[in-house]
């Protein structure tokens, strides 16, 4: 039985679309254009080849994809500007990625709110920090050294999440980490995630609750 306090699909796109207008006034009419553009070139080619009746309709059905793809990727674009710069923006970024993945959000931290994330993949292990540059990287080589006790012979990565020159946009983690190397075959990743576990627990980050529901609802995808 579906679930009646869950929003429609439409309603999902007016939410979005909301604030996507707020955010970015420029991005709806962006949309509405690749959709008009391509619903123009079939009604173009289908006076050039004298199938009008034919590409009208094909060129809808375009027009709606193109329109869908091209929302898509503008409301992504508008949640990662809206989350910039906000306390765990990267964990949310990297507890929505697909794959075999296994995200333990503020493993380290101090006073300045700098956190450390901890991402056990098949690349091996990927400490993610959120901070100055100028202050994480004692976390990252604590957090590093503690990990490698329980995994010797495991890569571990370090990535700064920032605008400052060496650290990676939050736009391009997910990409980042993609990118990474396979080490791990699934077996090893999952053996790996239960040694990890056996490390103590430090407190939660300083100054309240990671912020994990502050996202912006996901577009839907074009079918």
């Amino acid at each position: 039985m579906a679930d009646e306090t869950k929003p429609g699909r439409f309603q999902q796109i007016r939410m979005v679309a909301k604030l996507v207008q707020k955010a970015n006034p420029k991005a709806l009419p962006i949309v509405f254009a690749s959709a008009l553009g391509a619903l123009a070139l079939f009604v173009v080619l289908g006076f050039l080849i004298g199938q009008l009746w034919f590409m009208i309709p094909l060129g809808v059905m375009t027009a709606i994809i193109v329109g869908m793809v091209v929302f898509s990727q503008v409301a992504q674009k508008t949640q990662y500007k809206m989350m910039e710069g906000q306390l765990g923006a990267a964990y949310g970024v990297l507890d929505s990625m697909r794959g075999n993945w296994v995200v333990t959000p503020a493993v380290a931290g101090n006073r300045s709110m700098d956190v450390v994330h901890r991402v056990v993949g098949r690349p091996g292990v990927v400490l993610v920090s959120e901070g100055a540059s100028s202050r994480v990287g004692s976390l990252l080589g604590a957090e590093k050294k503690r990990i490698s006790r329980l995994a010797a012979g495991v890569a571990i990565y370090d990535v700064q999440v920032g605008e400052e020159e060496g650290q990676v946009r939050l736009s391009k983690l997910q990409s980042h980490l993609a990118k990474l190397p396979r080490n791990l075959s699934k077996e090893q990743v999952t053996d790996l995630n239960d040694r990890l576990r056996a490390l103590p627990q430090k407190p939660a980050m300083p100054g309240g609750p990671m912020p994990k529901g502050a996202r912006m609802p996901k577009a839907p995808k074009a079918r």
